[in-house]
């Protein structure tokens, strides 16, 4: 298994276990999750962060128990694995920003059971790292389907699919309001 972080920073050597900087509320007995830890993210999702750090983006896609209609409403035609939605105030950072792809061994970590996040509660060196441009592109080639839209309020109603849906750095938004309180900001 290969395990990522991504970051903005070129020279990390060895990532230290650290708090959020925006804690989230957590199912009892998961609070920890807001404390001292390294995150990272396996191969498979990946794409959620191949975005500048603080766009904020909504990313969505099938999983066994999605329904047909959801598929065609949000994915559409071709079945993308994913569908990433960015508002069109991010799309000329998201073609010119530089990020970095730490790799890092997996011996420490474990998961979180939740869309490939992993955690290690030790500290971590990497194995190595790539820079990588043209982050729309980079996306296009893991098979998701780049949408810009104008707000990504309306797509709130996502949570009430059946599709998988991730929302990443929403509180960055210019347009996103929560309507509902298990929304993350």
């Amino acid at each position: 298994m290969r395990l990522f972080h991504f970051s903005d920073d070129a020279a990390i050597d060895r990532f230290v276990p650290r708090p959020v900087s925006a804690p989230s509320a957590r199912p009892a007995g998961r609070e920890w999750l807001n404390g001292p830890l390294v995150w990272a993210i396996d191969a498979a999702h990946e794409m959620l962060y191949l975005f500048p750090r603080d766009c904020p983006r909504i990313l969505a896609w099938a999983t066994p128990p999605s329904t047909a209609a959801d598929r065609a409403r949000w994915l559409g035609p071709g079945e993308p694995r994913a569908v990433a939605f960015v508002e069109a105030a991010w799309i000329d950072r998201l073609r010119v920003a530089e990020i970095h792809r730490y790799e890092l061994p997996a011996a420490t970590f474990r998961s979180i059971e939740d869309a490939g996040m992993w955690v290690s509660e030790a500290p971590v060196v990497p194995l190595g790292c790539v820079a990588l441009t043209r982050l729309d592109g980079e996306l296009v080639r893991r098979g998701v389907d780049l949408r810009i839209v104008d707000s990504l309020a309306p797509l709130a109603a996502l949570w009430d699919s059946s599709l998988h849906v991730s929302g990443i750095r929403l509180r960055n938004s210019l347009t996103w309001r929560p309507r509902r309180r298990n929304l993350s900001p």
